[in-house]
């Protein structure tokens, strides 16, 4: 192979081959090949290189751009390719010896100099190929963030979306083709973002007001926020059982008897890089996970319908694991016996069958085992009195 990388990602400005240092010029230059998307390619000046158009969906142009290996590529993306940008895709699939990446200027750090807000301290999110429900988690009166969509159109959609979450009097600054000729930015409410007209490439500073109702930051997310048949495991054994679950940067779950998927999805919004799959033999309730995953935000679930263990084997190994239903010796055999050494476990059982089950497997492998008895105040008669949840053991264990 050549010591020379033959590919280069390029970022891209509105202002073109103007906002290029000399050295991404010559780059350019010398390129026997430019790909890119066409609003980028028709941004930089014919060099008598052959032009590639990148398709869409993305992941068509990936096998296009390693056939070319060899010939001395540039890929145009914008900005920053490496926030929320083609950079890291590209970086995935080919060699780290094969490629080298010349970025921009971010459209983040455009937008946060136009508005004035730190950008140390503002939320940024790529969500011009995401929904918007990604922001659900985030939203409170006071956030700033800088978005990016993915075309004008969708400055209404933000705004609708915005209005349906009781967040009515948030102020959007919307920005187009910024750094270039045809830059402009407005300062407009919800109801004029909804009449207004917007061009693509569009971001918007997003300053969130109004009355909507804001999640928690701690474990335990209320329980109205779940759509639910009563199969939920409840807001304060949630708390307990993501504190002993202890989701690490970059893990994966595996949540066994979802039901509404309460555990996986906040094992999720602890932290973006956490991945998860929420296992349930029922499809109406495999259904539901999944509108409850998307309607929170948390869309990277991945939700399978079937029973453990029986399609277990076929599932990404997880770093831990949750049982919420379908306790059984038969399943606790097969995560012992496949699972690798280091996986944690926790179990919750609320029925005497399932207690003496983890009982019999506390004995056996060790762990902890905690009896968690919760009552609530209410009426009783003209008075207040503690009315008692069902107890439920749980049993934590690293395998």
């Amino acid at each position: 192979m050549s010591e020379t990388p033959w590919l280069t990602v390029l970022g891209l400005g509105e202002d073109g081959l103007d906002g290029l240092p000399r050295s991404s010029r010559q780059v350019l230059k010398r390129a026997e090949v430019i790909m890119g998307p066409p609003r980028h390619l028709a941004l930089v000046p014919e060099t008598g290189a052959e032009r590639i158009e990148w398709p869409v969906p993305f992941s068509d142009g990936l096998p296009v751009l390693k056939a070319l290996k060899g010939r001395n590529t540039v890929v145009l993306a914008s900005g920053d390719p490496f926030w929320f940008g083609a950079g890291s895709v590209i970086a995935h699939e080919i060699d780290p010896a094969e490629w080298v990446a010349l970025p921009g200027q971010s459209t983040f750090s455009l937008a946060a100099a136009r508005l004035g807000w730190p950008l140390e301290g503002t939320l940024t999110f790529g969500l011009h190929a995401a929904p918007l429900t990604r922001l659900r988690p985030h939203l409170s009166s006071g956030l700033r963030t800088i978005l990016l969509l993915r075309d004008g159109p969708a400055v209404a959609e933000l705004a609708t979306y915005l209005s349906e979450t009781g967040f009515t009097d948030s102020k959007l600054h919307v920005m187009e083709a910024l750094g270039g000729s045809r830059e402009r930015a407005q300062s407009v409410s919800l109801t004029e973002a909804l009449l207004g007209s917007f061009e693509h490439p569009v971001c918007v500073g997003l300053e969130v007001r109004g009355q909507g109702s804001s999640f928690p930051k701690a474990s335990g997310k209320p329980d109205e926020i779940f759509e639910s048949d009563g199969q939920i495991t409840k807001r304060p054994v949630r708390a307990l059982t993501l504190s002993a679950l202890a989701p690490q940067r970059g893990e994966h779950l595996w949540d066994i008897g979802g039901g509404t998927g309460s555990i996986s999805i906040e094992w999720l919004m602890c932290d973006p890089t956490l991945t998860a799959t929420s296992i349930e033999p029922r499809a109406d309730r495999a259904e539901r996970i999944r509108r409850n995953a998307d309607a929170l935000g948390q869309d990277r679930l991945q939700v399978v319908h079937g029973a453990a263990p029986n399609v277990l084997s076929e599932l990404r190994l997880p770093d831990a694991v949750f049982i919420g239903g379908g306790l059984s010796d038969q399943l606790i055999d097969w995560l012992s016996a496949n699972l690798r050494p280091g996986t944690r476990l926790v179990a919750n059982a609320v029925t005497l069958e399932s207690e003496a089950t983890l009982a019999n497997y506390h004995e056996a492998l060790g762990g902890d085992l905690l009896r968690i008895e919760l009552a609530h105040a209410s009426a009783l008669g003209t008075r207040r009195g503690w009315k008692p949840t069902h107890p439920i053991v749980q049993w934590s264990v690293t395998l």
